[in-house]
């Protein structure tokens, strides 16, 4: 069976972590922090392919994070700017 996937975005961070609210909020998953807050606590945020209900997690380059059809890849930049933590977002939709 085949998982058509809703979308897939590339979030790329020049800090050393983002937490998974955050993160939600910003590939326009959630609309706000409480939005993001409910949807990490009814267990269907994965992390690595592990449920996390735990919203502050520190998502670091490398983790793969998925909520039901979209799927977040955080990558960090090389020299990026210590006062933004998030500097893009591509992905396609479709």
């Amino acid at each position: 069976m085949k998982i058509k996937l809703r979308g897939v975005k590339h979030i790329t961070i020049t800090s050393e972590f983002i937490r998974l609210d955050a993160l939600l909020k910003y590939a326009s998953i959630a609309s706000t922090g409480g939005e993001a807050k409910i949807i990490i606590q009814n267990g269907d945020v994965f992390v690595g392919g592990e449920p996390c209900m735990i919203r502050g997690k520190k998502i670091r380059s490398g983790d793969i994070v998925r909520y039901g059809d979209y799927t977040m890849i955080v990558r960090s930049s090389s020299g990026g700017r210590p006062e933004s933590n998030i500097i893009e977002s591509s992905g396609n939709a479709g």
